[in-house]
C-alpha cells in the first residue's frame, strides 16, 4: 500500500469524525437530524485499491424524540420527512425542522430568526384555499363578541319534588320554582320551573 492511499484513508476517517462531532454538537438542537458519512473506493480504469473518499453525507430523517412544551405555538413533525416552509420579509423561501415559533408584534408566527411560517388560508366555511402558501398571521385586534342565540339543554329533575304552589312564575322568586342552574359564561340566570311531572 502506497503512502497516498494511507493518507486518503486518514482523510475519510477525519471527515467521518467531523460528521460525528457535528452530531454531538447539535445533540440539543431542536429539529436537528443526525448525519452519517458514506465512503467509496477510488480506482482508475482497471486499477482498484487507490484509496478511499467520502461519497456523501446522508441525514437520518427517522422519527426523533418528541417532548412536551409549555409554549402554545411549539409544533413538531411526526412520522414524516417534511419541513416547515418559512419566508423572509423580502419573500425569500427557506425550510426548517425547528418547530419553535412565537408571534411577533404584527401577529405573524415567526421563528427565532424572524422568518415567518407560511401556510394555506381557509375560507368562511373552513375549506383550505389553494394557491401559493402565505405567511400565517393571527389577528391582534379583539374579536367582536357574539351573544348566545340558542341553548339546548337536558335535565334530570327529581320527580319526588313537590310542585310549587306559588304563582305566577317569577325567575327572581325561588318560591315559584324548585330548581335553577346558572349558565357558564353568561350573566343571565336561567331557571326551570317544575310542574308535575314535566318541566317548562
Amino acid at each position: 500500500m502506497s503512502f497516498s492511499q494511507g493518507i486518503s484513508g486518514l482523510g475519510v476517517a477525519a471527515a467521518n469524525l467531523d460528521v460525528i462531532g457535528n452530531n454531538i454538537a447539535n445533540s440539543g438542537t431542536v429539529g436537528y437530524k443526525s448525519a452519517a458519512a458514506t465512503f467509496q473506493d477510488v480506482y482508475a480504469g482497471s486499477r482498484v485499491g487507490l484509496g478511499a473518499s467520502v461519497s456523501g453525507v446522508v441525514q437520518n430523517f427517522t422519527q426523533g424524540v418528541t417532548q412536551s412544551s409549555s409554549r402554545p405555538l411549539d409544533v413538531a413533525i411526526l412520522n414524516g420527512d417534511g419541513f416547515y416552509r418559512l419566508s423572509s420579509a423580502t419573500g425569500e423561501v427557506m425550510y426548517s425542522r425547528n418547530g419553535q415559533f412565537t408571534r411577533d408584534k404584527d401577529g405573524f408566527i415567526v421563528n427565532s430568526s424572524g422568518l415567518r411560517l407560511t401556510g394555506y388560508g381557509v375560507n368562511a366555511s373552513g375549506g383550505i384555499n389553494g394557491g401559493t402558501p402565505s405567511p400565517i398571521q393571527i389577528p391582534t385586534a379583539s374579536m367582536t363578541p357574539n351573544p348566545t342565540g340558542n341553548i339546548n339543554a337536558q335535565f334530570n329533575l327529581d320527580a319526588r319534588l313537590v310542585p310549587p304552589t306559588k304563582t305566577p312564575f317569577n325567575p327572581t322568586d325561588s318560591g315559584t320554582f324548585n330548581y335553577s342552574t346558572p349558565w357558564a359564561r353568561s350573566t343571565t340566570r336561567w331557571a326551570t320551573r317544575t310542574t308535575w311531572p314535566c318541566t317548562s
